[in-house]
């Protein structure tokens, strides 16, 4: 007896979850770099305490942007997906930052803004340059 292929087990299919699954954890090690940057700033018993508490409210926000969007769909485009996660990454994370007392200082809010940016955008511009260059191979 054989078994065909379902949509679920088809090798296009696995490599779309690992695709996704990598969007997430790049998105999420862009946030998490953000907030180990300032966390110099923010003063607490350990370093991961520190980037935490920088890193939720944003986090919040990507998980946000990500359900919103239904981001999984084309986890990789720059302009749909990373443009509109940025602002609502950076929007959701002000907004919670805000409502719970953090410091929305000038220029936090501008290099905030800068570095998700570069990040959430540009990781995006870089897959597709890779992916373009290959598929010219």
């Amino acid at each position: 007896m054989t078994s065909t292929p379902t949509a679920s087990t088809t090798p296009r299919s696995t490599v779309r979850t690992g695709v996704v699954a990598l969007a997430v954890v790049l998105d999420v090690v862009a946030v998490l770099a953000f907030a180990a940057g300032g966390r110099a700033t923010h003063s607490a018993d350990s370093p991961l305490a520190a980037v935490l508490t920088i890193a939720w409210p944003f986090l919040v926000g990507l998980a946000a942007g990500w359900v919103l969007l239904r981001a999984w769909r084309r986890p990789l485009a720059a302009w749909s997906t990373g443009l509109v996660l940025w602002v609502t990454t950076w929007v959701v994370g002000m907004a919670l930052r805000w409502a719970t007392g953090e410091g929305l200082a000038t220029a936090f809010l501008v290099v905030s803004a800068a570095f998700l940016l570069a990040t959430l955008v540009g990781w995006r511009l870089v897959a597709s340059l890779v992916l373009r260059v290959r598929g010219r191979r």
